[in-house]
């Protein structure tokens, strides 16, 4: 697997929870280990991007997930489609 930035960590974490999810759904959706889920989650609860259900043990995205995670998807089609721009610029 190639190399991940955080911010793409965070984003496929927040896709996994965006329904709910326990931290074993979690960790093999985002393909990490335990030790990593757990900073990642602390992180994430710390910075209000995500909520944790005590009684059914179960993640939640928040709003202010909700608004990071459309703003990487925004921006990852920005970035893609410099990419193609510039692809089609190469082959003219």
């Amino acid at each position: 697997m190639k190399y991940r930035s955080r911010a793409e960590i965070v984003s496929m974490i927040l896709d996994s929870v965006s329904s709910g999810a326990t931290k074993t759904k979690i960790m093999y959706k985002a393909y990490l280990s335990y030790t990593q889920l757990k900073e990642y989650l602390a992180y994430m609860e710390a910075n209000e991007l995500i909520s944790y259900e005590e009684g059914v043990q179960i993640y939640r995205i928040t709003e202010k997930g909700r608004k990071l995670m459309h703003l990487y998807e925004e921006i990852g089609d920005m970035v893609s489609q410099t990419s193609d721009d510039r692809l089609v610029k190469m082959v003219i």
